[in-house]
């Protein structure tokens, strides 16, 4: 049945080809639009490569302080870090990293601004950068307070050209740092910067009696089945935390989130609340998409129309030899879903493209968006969702057609 299909669709796509050729230009624009935003999306919320262990681990990277006149937002400070999260007994590591900060590195004549972080050494055993030359800090070289620094690729060669940054040394705001690692240009959200170095090189320890800082916290759990005994237990941290913080706020929030949390809980500013809306902001992304599926639908719903009315004479002889509604509807949504298919495929291939092409011309910085296998299976999905949308439409007003009236070309 199915090879019927295929080979009747084959031939009633021919037979037209500039309504197929516009038919396959709108879904292949869909598909572009829509597959590229679904792999930029997953990159975000489920991230491979540096980031990779991030079903893991969780972060956090707000502490939210409230009474009755006022409510105060800031990322963490360290001492809160040091002092309550890394006592937790369901985590396995606690690393503690800065938001990147734009420095001015003074180099010969010349002088760039770059985006700096200070990490521990945490920091490095949690996220998996890909080392290109040299080493990462050390437990030592933290501990030590060691001006020790890390670069990206990009950073390197606008420093040093073809030479090797490895050993070279810079200097950022008064201080002089020696380069002892080179790692991969990232854009995540826990890894992008362009420098890193030692948290134990703030010119002054003042960050360590911090309760609210610049800092956001790693918590890292041996297995993914962990994560809810972190978040139970931080629960438990806050209110110590609360009891002990100088200011004696009413309220003390602080939420440790995976990545599509993190997002959801920032975008609708559900700081107060346990939910993330996580739940909601997938429904929102999934309605949107729908939505702009709706326009090239109803586009193809009418070209659809006009190629099923072209083909009266034939759905007049099918009906007279008894062929029913639904095996006609059937026949006219497969041939409509395998057009989709044929779209969604050529639109998997132009979204390939697409990354390249984003990735190439730096619009975003160190932006490394690909294809994954969730992507495909999206794609896959979204054109069986188009081809049913823009098909059942007029497969239904076809098969309403009087027999009769088809044969004599009156439909």
């Amino acid at each position: 049945m199915l090879k019927n299909y295929f080979q009747i669709a084959c031939k009633v796509y021919m037979r037209r080809k500039l309504f197929t050729a516009i038919n396959l230009l709108c879904i292949v624009l869909t598909m572009v639009v829509l597959l590229t935003v679904t792999a930029i999306l997953q990159t975000t919320f489920y991230p491979t490569g540096v980031e990779g262990k991030s079903e893991r681990f969780l972060q956090i990277t707000t502490i939210t302080q409230a009474s009755n006149i006022n409510t105060s937002r800031s990322p963490l400070g360290y001492k809160t870090i040091d002092q309550y999260l890394r006592k937790m007994k369901t985590v396995e590591k606690v690393a503690a990293v800065t938001g990147p900060e734009s420095v001015s590195v003074y180099q010969k004549e010349s002088v760039n601004e770059i985006m700096m972080r200070r990490a521990d050494a945490e920091y490095w055993q949690i996220l998996d950068f890909k080392l290109m030359s040299g080493r990462v800090p050390s437990e030592d070289d933290v501990r030590q307070g060691r001006f020790v620094a890390v670069v990206n690729e990009n950073t390197a060669k606008k420093l040093f050209g073809t030479e090797s940054a490895v050993g070279k040394k810079i200097n950022t705001g008064g201080q002089q740092f020696e380069i002892i690692g080179v790692v991969e240009d990232v854009i995540h959200l826990n890894a992008y910067a362009d420098m890193w170095v030692p948290v134990t090189t703030f010119p002054s320890s003042q960050y360590r009696e911090q309760y609210t800082g610049d800092f956001t916290a790693l918590l890292m759990g041996k297995s993914a089945a962990d994560l809810p005994l972190i978040k139970d237990e931080l629960l438990q941290i806050v209110k110590q935390v609360n009891a002990d913080e100088p200011n004696h706020w009413d309220h003390t929030y602080m939420w440790a989130d995976g990545k599509l949390d993190f997002f959801a809980r920032g975008i609708l500013n559900n700081d107060e609340v346990a939910g993330s809306g996580a739940a909601q902001l997938l429904a929102g992304i999934v309605f949107a998409m729908l939505l702009f599926m709706l326009l090239p639908a109803l586009n193809l719903i009418n070209l659809n129309s006009g190629r099923i009315m072209e083909r009266a004479a034939e759905i007049g002889v099918r009906k007279a030899f008894g062929a029913s509604n639904s095996e006609l509807v059937k026949q006219f949504v497969m041939e409509n879903i395998l057009l989709c298919l044929f779209g969604g495929a050529l639109g998997l291939i132009f979204t390939k493209l697409t990354l390249i092409w984003l990735s190439n011309i730096n619009l975003v910085p160190y932006m490394k968006v690909d294809l994954s296998f969730a992507v495909f299976a999206y794609s896959f999905v979204m054109a069986i969702v188009f081809g049913v949308l823009s098909g059942v439409i007029p497969a239904w007003k076809m098969s309403r057609l009087d027999p009769v009236l088809a044969l004599k070309g009156a439909a």
